[in-house]
């Protein structure tokens, strides 16, 4: 089975309630620019939705990002399932089954998994995310140039093939409604369909740090060098420990 079966279980997922002011202008500015969320609007949705904050954003999360990813995934002709039942449980159980699923995933090699995963981070700014470093990326001789470079991926010396990626990544983060005939013509050309079902796949996993930037839960953990992570067998994070910046 292709691995877009793994976005079947959140297109199940109900919407948000979007009745409520606070938790609709929310809404707009998760998917607008998560990073522009201000204490304003955060104390309101926090007032409004109470002890369902996590909750209520885990829905606004998933009817931001699966939309955004069969957009871009219809354009390069790979249209994702949809939900085979309704689904009326909690979120939660459903995305860490999604997000384990992903990490596991093999087709694309650590450092350009990594190098995906900070440029989501950069453009959501994401504080603990741009604080941490892949060890197996680093392991498989990643640098700490190659990280850097994400930021202006376009103009640097990175190779056809991650920069078809990253131009992936921007697409869906930016203009996943108008997906650049360059960006489509690159992937195919530099990436196999399994690869490019896998960065689609991370960029959505990859976005769940857009819960912690709305809530304001994003702090790095580090304040000097970086968090060093591995990605165990089971797919979930296991920090391995810090190093400082080269």
């Amino acid at each position: 089975m292709s691995a877009l079966g793994l976005l079947a279980p959140l297109a199940a997922i109900p919407a948000p309630d979007l009745s409520h002011p606070a938790v609709a202008e929310l809404a707009e500015q998760f998917a607008l620019d998560v990073a522009g969320v201000d204490e304003t609007q955060r104390s309101a949705f926090f007032a409004a939705t109470g002890d369902q904050a996590f909750a209520v954003v885990q829905r606004i999360y998933v009817h931001d990002l699966l939309p955004r990813v069969r957009a871009v995934l219809a354009a390069l002709g790979l249209p994702a399932p949809a939900a085979a039942t309704p689904y009326d449980g909690e979120t939660w159980p459903v995305l860490e089954s999604f997000m384990a699923s992903v990490a596991r995933l093999d087709a694309l090699d650590p450092t350009l998994t990594e190098l995906v995963r900070l440029r989501g981070a950069r453009l959501h700014d994401c504080a603990v995310c741009k604080s941490r470093r892949s060890q197996d990326a680093i392991d498989a001789g990643a640098t700490e140039d190659e990280f850097a470079a994400v930021d202006s991926w376009a103009t640097s010396s990175l190779d056809p093939r991650t920069k078809a990626a990253l131009a992936l990544v921007d697409t869906i983060v930016l203009t996943p409604y108008d997906v650049p005939v360059d960006t489509l013509a690159a992937a195919r050309a530099a990436l196999s369909e399994e690869e490019i079902v896998e960065v689609v796949l991370d960029v959505m996993r990859n976005a769940a740090n857009k819960l912690a930037v709305a809530l304001g839960a994003d702090a790095a953990t580090v304040t000097d060098g970086v968090e060093l992570f591995r990605t165990d067998s089971d797919g979930n994070l296991q920090v391995s420990g810090t190093a400082g910046l080269a």
